[in-house]
């Protein structure tokens, strides 16, 4: 296996980052006296920076160029060739070929105990469909990504945990769940003026796992115009899959907006919004809610939205606990849809390991026309920023969930329905019905009075808020109704549940876009 070598610019440290560079390459050319770790990737990765980027370019013949969405989804990979499968180890890895909005290759290398082997592409393992490509024109093509089986729902059977394609996208799966929210290694100037600039894993290591293994570790190297950066990946499968992440950035130059541990997902339409066409499913979403844990245990829920232009809304934290896009909905007849079974998407939720300092979690909503597009984003932004060249390190663990989901220990919001005030005259009044349930309300006595404390901002008047029991599920319920100031700028609303000066409830933080 043959590497490039660059050379680091000058200074202090050229020689000591050539000799480490130097081991790497030894190692990747087959020293089995080198055992290959993360610590290999973050040389690559810092080297890397200090070089100008090279945007990778398309290798893809015009055959396979020109094919559609549904002819490039009729390539298919052998699963019989599947990596590991002839050694029926507990993982095995599947590949995708290159094609449609893959047109440069990912390499792939295997490490085996102390050594690295490039896994190289070959057409013979992939099945063509009804497409005519003559093999001999793909055989210099690549990989476009890859995919990790193992026994998540059967011991008789390895399905799909966790999938690498595309960019630095990544998704994973726990025990009966759908795909659905997507997760990056980084995100760079998201909603900017300037562009969203996308870094790609350029490279991956996948380490052989042993016979009795129940995780897997995968190594990547990130690269694009301003940065640079080595992950970890220690993929834990089961009914809620844990993926432990390790990071060390290098920017090249300076970025507006930093986004670490990036979680993606789609928000259509759903109790808070209606469909604005004819839909016979009532929801349709791939999350309904970003759920923040702050550093002093303050739980806040913000239900997504899907607004007619571009919405950004942040938290300033401390050292956050953890945040995430949850699928709170979990009952089918909510979405009513065979084929896309929304109630099994999952939760993920991110929790940093260590101190993250000050930044914000930022939420992008995007408008999106129809449910392919996914149009939420979230992710933290650290306020000190790292300086080109300095290392940047981040380390959190991810959870993939469904049966068992991260929540408040006391009482959380459960949905949110929006409609017109009830009034015997039709007006402007907007009413939102709020519901929260949880262990709180089991310890109360029957004749508890909660005070739902509504606070409103500048733009909206805030015209009732009434708390009461909701005696058909046992939990509680705030009903708002508000009038706008002004249509074409956003309310923002808070509420909460509380018994005297005891707090009983997480927050529910809700933003009326603009009209």
């Amino acid at each position: 296996m043959h590497s490039t070598l660059c050379l680091p610019r000058s200074g202090s440290s050229i020689w000591t980052l050539l000799a480490a560079l130097l081991a790497v390459c030894a190692a990747l050319a087959g020293n089995t006296a080198y055992a290959f770790d993360f610590a290999d990737v973050a040389v690559r990765a810092k080297v890397l920076s200090q070089s100008a980027y090279k945007k990778p370019a398309s290798n893809l013949p015009k055959t396979v160029d020109d094919l559609s969405y549904d002819q490039y989804r009729d390539i298919r990979f052998d699963t019989d060739k599947s990596l590991w499968r002839s050694a029926n180890l507990p993982f095995e890895v599947a590949f995708f070929h290159q094609g449609l909005f893959y047109d440069h290759p990912v390499k792939i290398s295997e490490v085996i105990q102390k050594r690295v082997r490039e896994i190289k592409f070959d057409p013979q393992s992939f099945n063509y469909g009804k497409n005519a490509i003559d093999k001999k024109e793909v055989a210099q093509l690549g990989f476009a990504g890859f995919r990790v089986h193992t026994a998540l729902n059967s011991k008789k059977y390895k399905d799909e945990v966790v999938v690498f394609l595309g960019a630095s996208y990544f998704r994973a799966l726990g025990k009966g769940q759908a795909y659905g929210a997507s997760a990056r290694g980084l995100a760079i100037d998201t909603a900017q003026n300037s562009g969203e600039e996308f870094p790609q894993f350029s490279e991956f290591w996948l380490v052989r796992p042993k016979g009795n293994d129940h995780e897997m570790t995968i190594y990547a190297l990130l690269d694009s115009r301003r940065a640079t950066g080595a992950y970890r990946f220690i993929v834990k499968p089961g009914s809620t899959t844990q993926v432990d992440v390790k990071a060390q950035l290098f920017l090249r130059e300076n970025v507006t907006t930093l986004g670490i541990a990036p979680l993606t997902s789609m928000y259509f339409f759903g109790e808070n919004q209606r469909s604005t066409v004819e839909d016979y499913r009532p929801e349709v979403h791939d999350s309904d809610g970003l759920s923040v844990q702050t550093g002093s245990d303050e739980w806040i829920w913000r239900p997504l939205v899907n607004p007619k232009r571009l919405l950004v809304t942040s938290f300033a934290l401390e050292n956050p606990k953890g945040f995430g896009m949850m699928q709170r909905e979990r009952n089918f007849s909510s979405f009513q849809d065979l084929e896309a079974r929304y109630e099994k998407r999952p939760s993920v939720w991110i929790e940093p390991t260590g101190k993250w300092g000050k930044g914000r979690i930022e939420l992008v909503q995007l408008p999106t026309a129809d449910e392919t597009n996914d149009n939420a984003v979230a992710f933290w932004v650290p306020d000190l920023m790292p300086k080109p060249g300095q290392p940047y390190n981040v380390e959190y663990t991810m959870r993939w969930e469904k049966e068992s989901e991260t929540q408040p220990p006391n009482a959380w919001v459960t949905q949110t329905r929006r409609g017109h005030g009830y009034v015997k005259k039709v007006d402007s009044s907007i009413a939102l019905i709020v519901d929260f349930d949880g262990p709180a309300f089991k310890k109360l006595p029957a004749d508890a009075k909660l005070e739902g404390a509504v606070t409103i901002d500048a733009n909206g008047n805030l015209m009732e808020a009434n708390t009461y029991r909701n005696e058909v599920t046992g939990g509680w319920r705030i009903a708002v109704r508000l009038d706008r100031k002004d249509d074409a700028k956003p309310v923002e609303l808070t509420a909460h549940l509380r018994n005297g000066k005891e707090v009983l409830s997480e927050t529910w933080s809700y933003i009326l876009p603009p009209n």
